[in-house]
């Protein structure tokens, strides 16, 4: 198991994200994020359906059956959609066990423990990117993104990245970037005022 649980910083993860998450108006659902596939709404989706994803797998089901995106979500429905997947995540990695089960995940086979860290750094970037979006309506966790971005450096190593990586290639993080502006540099990642 990593050294930190990171059931407990998931946790506050999703703590994060609901409540920026219910910030969102429906006028701002087709506004580009630093995540340049996607829209807010795409990002929502990825977010909720990448939720769902870990889930099962917390559950022991298989994770990669999951679609990464949730369908069918109603414009002013996204906060309902991922409180209830973060409610059904959270029970799902509540017992000890989880964190020492092999699982899989797009990555591979790891050990619950290194599966739940990922999708930490996952729904941690997201959330940055959802921020930049709305224009930073809530004021985000560092302590969130500087466990995210330890996780990034140890699985992301190299800067250069290939196609087949999620995330691109590192980009310079800004003069004075704080822990969110180093995390999403790591990933590839730009501010929407610099892109």
């Amino acid at each position: 198991m990593n050294a930190i649980d990171p059931r407990p910083v998931y946790a506050r993860a999703t703590e994060q994200a609901a409540a920026l998450i219910g910030t969102v108006r429906p006028e701002q659902l087709a506004g580009p994020t630093p995540c340049t596939e996607f829209d807010v709404r795409g990002l929502l989706s990825h977010m909720v359906g990448g939720t769902l994803r870990i889930a099962v797998v917390g559950e022991g089901g298989d994770g990669l059956a999951v679609h990464p995106f949730a369908e069918g979500v109603g414009d002013e429905d996204w906060a309902a959609a991922y409180d209830e997947v973060r409610t059904r995540v959270l029970k799902a990695w509540e017992a000890d066990d989880r964190m020492t089960a092999t699982v899989r995940v797009p990555w591979g086979e790891v050990p619950g423990a290194a599966a739940l860290s990922g999708y930490v750094m996952e729904l941690v970037t997201h959330t940055w990117d959802l921020s930049e979006s709305l224009g930073h309506p809530v004021e985000l966790d560092p302590e969130l993104a500087e466990f995210a971005l330890g996780i990034a450096r140890r699985v992301l190593p190299d800067e250069q990245r290939d196609e087949q990586t999620p995330f691109a290639s590192a980009v310079p993080a800004g003069e004075g970037a704080g822990a969110y502006g180093r995390l999403a540099a790591w990933l590839g990642r730009e501010p929407l005022s610099r892109a």
